[in-house]
């Protein structure tokens, strides 16, 4: 039952991305294909993965009583403070700071968890804004990262 319970939130979580990336346009169109695609496809992939924990033939063989709650429930509140603190703190530390409870969730100390997002927030804003030309907001950290 807990896999079709994701499932199903998935597939919400899906479709509002999904209609939350409709109305992304850049101001000056210098690519094909635009900033919406990145976010669809993403959403595409979730929405499948989703309805397919939903429609398996085994989904309604598992019980609630084996689901760790609590890490669930960290994970899901540290993605949730990820997004409202994204824009704000900037790519690198927001991606550090989302890492670290998570981290810990799935059995890593606060030092490992601490040292993990901080080369995760990096060297992802690196890769995708110098390597990929993506532009994430530096936050704070933009002047010594050289971002927006």
């Amino acid at each position: 039952m807990s896999d079709r319970v994701l499932g199903a939130v998935c597939v919400v979580a899906s479709a509002a991305m999904a209609w939350a990336a409709q109305d992304y346009a850049a101001a000056i169109s210098y690519e094909p294909v635009g900033p919406r695609a990145f976010p669809v496809l993403l959403a595409a992939g979730l929405g499948l993965s989703g309805l397919w924990l939903v429609l398996r033939p085994s989904a309604g063989t598992e019980a609630f009583h084996g689901v760790p709650w609590k890490p669930t429930a960290l994970c899901a509140a540290a993605v949730l403070v990820y997004a409202l603190l994204f824009q704000w703190l900037g790519f690198p530390l927001a991606t550090a700071l989302m890492a670290l409870p998570v981290g810990v969730a799935f059995g890593g100390s606060w030092k490992q968890a601490l040292a993990g997002g901080a080369a995760l927030g990096l060297a992802l804003y690196l890769m995708f804004d110098k390597l990929l030309d993506v532009v994430l907001p530096a936050g704070p950290l933009a002047s010594l990262l050289g971002g927006s």
